[in-house]
């Protein structure tokens, strides 16, 4: 039986767009082997995305933050919202896959149209994000999915690089996280713009509230707060005044806590809106990407500089020290 023809990065994104799931993983998995076929995929999306908000889920390993998330799409479900989950999870040492554990916790919404679940591997990136995983983002919002939460693996303190992809980003904690300097090392206070104690229901969750006002108000000592403000701060009449991250406390396994977490969210977004910070992000988020991109395609050349006969010849000089390495750097780029 003869196979049908390959349907183009276009094509398959119409298909996308009309409800086709199978069309939507066919376009992800062109952007997750990268090359010509990525960079054809981004091309198709890029003129129809723009309209999703994006929520980045973040915090330590054994947070919660799936379960807390599927909790998040059954209250997103509630409210008539349809929501895409890109769950980031460690990569096999062996294949370079992805683990699927988030698939596992979230199966009860694998029936749900208004659901779409993607996993997708770290492939040893330390920022937990791998660099595949904006353009996944971009392709989920050409899709015509309006939500869209990235979840991140849990690495710890490079973790904060999901902020850079996210109108929203999510801080998830446990009672017993440990105190405010390591939260301050860690970054936190740079990138939330909501904090969750999750687990709430067991033995310090006041403390750790308590230890998360006090870095909100050593925060606004501190001088530039990057769109956020002192709490209790309030708007004027030129616009909405600035966000004060705020804290919610959620039991995710029961649920409880969770539709504060979902207004909290659109709140957010109205304020992001309004004040126009999600245009702010959006535009250095571009402007991120393009450098990153500028960087690859550059090593790529680099590579190969790398290696050859003239490469060989200026390698000799060096080694002895009738050139200096720098000088030697200036004539191969001079061959670019």
């Amino acid at each position: 039986m003869a196979r049908p023809p390959s349907r183009s990065p276009a094509e398959l994104l119409d298909a996308a767009r009309g409800g086709d799931r199978g069309a939507l993983a066919r376009l992800l998995s062109t952007v997750e082997r990268g090359g010509d076929g990525a960079r054809e995929v981004s091309r198709a999306v890029h003129p129809v995305g723009g309209a999703a908000t994006t929520v980045g889920i973040t915090g330590s390993p054994g947070a919660g933050k799936s379960t807390l998330v599927s909790a998040l799409v059954g209250e997103a479900r509630r409210a008539g919202e349809r929501m895409a989950v890109l769950a980031i999870d460690p990569s096999s040492p062996f294949t370079g896959g992805a683990i699927l554990g988030d698939r596992v916790r979230m199966g009860e919404h694998a029936l749900d149209d208004g659901v779409f679940i993607r996993s997708m591997a770290t492939r040893g990136h330390l920022g937990g994000l791998s660099l595949t995983a904006p353009a996944a983002v971009r392709v989920l919002d050409a899709a015509g999915w309006p939500w869209v939460v990235l979840e991140t693996v849990g690495v710890g303190q490079v973790e904060v690089e999901v902020a850079g992809e996210a109108d929203t980003t999510v801080v998830v904690v446990n009672p017993g996280w440990g105190d405010a300097v390591q939260a301050n090392k860690a970054g936190l206070m740079e990138i939330a713009d909501v904090f969750v104690i999750n687990k709430a229901d067991r033995p310090g969750a006041a403390d750790t509230r308590r230890d998360l006002e006090s870095m909100l108000a050593l925060a606004d000592r501190g001088g530039s707060d990057g769109g956020r403000g002192p709490a209790g701060s309030s708007g004027s009449a030129s616009g909405p005044g600035p966000w004060v991250p705020p804290i919610v406390e959620t039991v995710a396994t029961t649920g409880q806590g969770v539709a504060e977490l979902w207004g909290t969210l659109a709140r957010h977004r109205e304020w992001g809106q309004a004040s126009g910070e999600v245009e702010r992000r959006r535009a250095r988020r571009s402007g991120a990407e393009l450098h990153r991109i500028v960087v690859a395609r550059l090593m790529e050349e680099a590579a190969a500089l790398g290696s050859g006969a003239f490469f060989d010849g200026l390698r000799d000089e060096v080694v002895a020290r009738r050139l200096d390495p720098w000088s030697a750097a200036d004539r191969l780029l001079a061959e670019l």
